[in-house]
């Protein structure tokens, strides 16, 4: 037991003295604490003892004591704990106390990818990186269900000597679980219980074992090893693997399935305070929590303290889209990730007349099912039957047929199971934007021009029979890649000069591994989720920008392998200006809601292209110095910087909104005409001298002009700057929505080289919220 010191006594006879006292009961609540570290006075051996002290000292009036739940020694200064009104008080009064937060909550965000993506065994990024070898990536979320295939370390080097993490054992996960590939696994969930939420079982696991299922889906989709013949009930068969398969990977749990499966904002800090003090290389973050100012957000919060040890962050964009201003995440030392399509789909075939009429439709449903000749419904003349509208049909009509209904609003599935029926077919817009789960019953989703030629033909025959063939992948679907309509939308209310997200990534219909005791997919139940009976599956198929997040993390540990010294700045700006823009029909990247074609504030710069990112040719760099020159520009006071940075040490003499960004963001604020003057850095990283000249797009309503337009490198990190001006002039012309008036785009061109760097410039309607 640590011996108290005369000095130690004396400073705690000065704390007594500023303590106030109350006869009132109170409520406790949990709250984060920043303090300023360089006021610790000096009897104190670390900050941690001196939090302790500070809390044991504080008067309960309505006896209950203050309860410490963390010390936070990288992501903040500072610690969470359980506390009263009256314990605020004298917290407050406190010296070195700097601000406190109420305890917030944060919400989770939710194979063939990496082929999409470009990713060869021969060629590019994967044997140029060695596929991410040795790179450690931490992924916070639901845990992880460590006996997976996609987590064996089958051929894997020894665990690098510099790792720092463990592996704890807990409900049902012993430490022995984790190898050459599962690396370090942790649980974070005293937040969370301090809630009064149950984290144990039959809810969930107090342990870093996943009950979940979605963080055992991000890890194996960011580094997965290779596991033959995985598939989704017969979909998607193939070899599912990681983007960076052969880096390592550290669980760190901080979400847990009870009532609304959020996470506790001090248990998410706990979570990247551990991973940094590991020695993660990169982090991923599949939730998000209420955007607020970037002081009160524990993930941009965590994540600036990463980012000054040079831990790249990627974090999903949100699932709060198609509309505008719903970006999370999206502060500018985070590379925030959009949802994107891949060009495979799921389908059944159906056919009629003997073969003569086949159509094609979507479906995902998880059983064998082979229907062979069996009768057609459909309520022609009666359009309440027509559309399969609830009770319309009589089951004695349509019972142990396939109900044909012409809904194009949506899908009928619970009325065609309440009459018995053996299938259906639905005539209906939606089915792309139908996913797994809905596929209860068997039936098929075809295209409103299809349901016309199938019902042209049962209107027309006397007894019309239909065959169906279920469990059909598509490969080379067109167009792809789409922006997933769920995928949320810049401009981003808190700092809007920054275009958000960063680029796109595969996010809609994903392979990756499931826990096997986890139901997955819904059979039965007659659309009522608590009758269902759930099938279980190794490998699930989940959308939503949780999915996309752990997609780029790999790619930036392919990047990171390969070139070491990069900041995460320099990988996240190879990532945007090597992004491609057009799908697989050449054509812009479509709004998958608008079926249009979509802007950088759907798709940041476009969508992420691993092999490019390999050799950019030029970075946009961004130093820590830069970000509080911009947190300045914000107009954050200096608290409020403090409490981001971590010291007060700063100053805001270089104030600025233009950060050194990959993209160009203007802002039209009541008005249509506006100009704005950027200025930029580049640093060659290819070991050559190179000449680059400018070009730029831009279309009606703004005018760029360059200076100088050519610039020239002496070699590998050498620099050049550049100055562009942007002319927005709309005349009466209105933005082409609400939030954005057009874009545009400037391109580096190597004279006499391969290398292309593209940057997005955007003008928006996006006033800058502060508070």
């Amino acid at each position: 037991m640590e011996h108290t010191t005369p000095l130690k006594l004396l400073y705690l006879l000065l704390v007594l003295s500023i303590i106030t006292t109350s006869s009132m009961s109170e409520v406790v609540k949990t709250y984060i604490v920043h303090m300023d570290k360089s006021a610790m006075p000096s009897p104190f051996s670390s900050h941690h003892d001196w939090y302790l002290s500070t809390l044991s000292s504080f008067s309960s009036p309505d006896g209950i004591s203050p309860s410490h739940l963390y010390t936070y020694n990288h992501v903040l200064h500072g610690f969470s704990a359980v506390l009263s009104q009256s314990h605020l008080h004298q917290l407050e009064k406190f010296p070195g106390h700097l601000e406190t937060f109420p305890e917030t909550f944060g919400t989770i965000h939710t194979t063939h990818s990496p082929k999409f993506l470009g990713l060869d065994k021969n060629s590019g990024s994967w044997p140029g990186a060695n596929y991410g070898e040795d790179m450690i990536i931490g992924i916070i979320d639901t845990g992880i269900w460590p006996e997976s295939e996609s987590f064996q370390d089958k051929g894997m080097a020894p665990v690098p000597e510099r790792w720092r993490g463990a592996c704890e054992s807990g409900v049902e996960f012993n430490s022995s679980l984790c190898n050459r590939k599962l690396i370090g696994a942790r649980s974070f969930s005293k937040g969370l219980k301090q809630r009064g939420l149950n984290v144990s079982t039959p809810n969930d696991y107090d342990s870093p074992r996943d009950f979940f299922g979605h963080g055992t889906h991000t890890s194996s989709t960011a580094a997965g090893s290779p596991v033959a013949d995985a598939n989704y009930f017969g979909y998607a068969k193939g070899t599912a693997t990681g983007i960076a398969p052969k880096a390592r990977l550290a669980m760190y749990k901080v979400l847990f399935y009870n009532d609304t499966y959020e996470s506790a904002a001090s248990d998410t800090l706990a979570g990247m305070d551990q991973a940094i003090a590991d020695g993660v290389d990169l982090m991923s973050l599949s939730l998000g929590f209420l955007e607020t100012t970037f002081e009160q957000n524990p993930i941009a919060v965590g994540a600036f303290a990463a980012m000054e040890k040079g831990i790249f962050v990627s974090c999903s964009a949100g699932n709060s889209g198609p509309h505008g201003y719903t970006i999370f995440n999206g502060a500018p030392w985070i590379t925030t990730i959009g949802a994107g399509t891949i060009d495979r789909d799921y389908a059944a075939d159906v056919s009629l007349d003997n073969g003569k009429l086949k159509i094609r439709g979507k479906s995902i449903y998880p059983e064998d099912l082979e229907i062979s000749q069996v009768p057609i419904y459909f309520g022609h003349g009666n359009r309440s039957k027509e559309l399969c509208e609830d009770f319309a049909i009589d089951p004695k009509d349509a019972k142990g047929k396939i109900l044909f209904c012409d809904f194009s609003g949506g899908i009928q599935a619970s009325e065609a199971e309440r009459v018995g029926a053996a299938g259906a077919v639905f005539s209906t817009d939606s089915g792309v934007f139908l996913e797994p789960e809905d596929f209860y019953f068997p039936f098929v989703a075809v295209t409103p021009k299809d349901g016309d030629l199938m019902k042209n033909y049962i209107i027309h025959s006397k007894n019309p029979v239909v065959d169906i063939k279920f469990q059909i992948t598509v490969l080379g679907n067109k167009p792809a890649p789409q922006v997933a309509w769920f995928s949320s939308r810049g401009p981003n209310r808190r700092a809007p000069t920054i275009l958000k997200p960063d680029v796109l990534a595969p996010g809609v219909d994903i392979l990756a591994a499931w826990p096997p005791n986890r139901g997955f997919a819904p059979i039965g139940g007659g659309g009522d989720y608590d009758d269902y009976d759930y099938l279980l599956t190794d490998y699930a198929l989940l959308s939503g920008t949780s999915m996309a997040s752990p997609h780029s993390v790999g790619v930036a540990a392919l990047l990171k392998s390969a070139h070491p010294d990069w900041s995460p700045a320099a990988i996240r700006s190879a990532m945007m200006t090597t992004a491609y823009l057009h799908d697989n029909t050449k054509g812009l990247i479509k709004d998958m809601t608008t079926g249009v074609a979509g802007t950088p504030l759907d798709f940041g710069a476009g969508h992420i292209n691993p092999n490019m990112a390999m050799d950019p040719g030029l970075i946009y760099d961004v130093e820590a110095q830069d970000y509080i020159n911009f947190l300045c520009g914000l107009n954050y006071t200096s608290k409020q910087i403090k409490i981001i940075i971590r010291r007060s040490n700063f100053s805001c003499d270089q104030a600025t909104l233009d950060l050194n960004y990959p993209s160009f963001m203007v802002l039209l604020n009541n008005t249509n005409t506006t100009s704005c003057t950027f200025k930029r850095v580049l640093t060659n990283v290819d070991n050559t001298n190179s000449v680059y000249h400018a070009s730029v797009k831009q279309p009606s309503g703004m005018r760029v002009s360059v200076q100088p337009s050519v610039i020239s490198f002496a070699g590998m990190y050498s620099k050049a700057e550049f100055k562009i001006t942007v002319e927005i002039n709309l005349g009466d012309v209105s933005p082409q929505s609400d939030y954005i008036g057009n874009f545009g785009y400037l391109t580096w061109w190597e004279v006499n080289g391969t290398h292309v760097v593209r940057s997005p410039i955007v003008a928006a309607v996006a006033p800058i919220i502060r508070t």
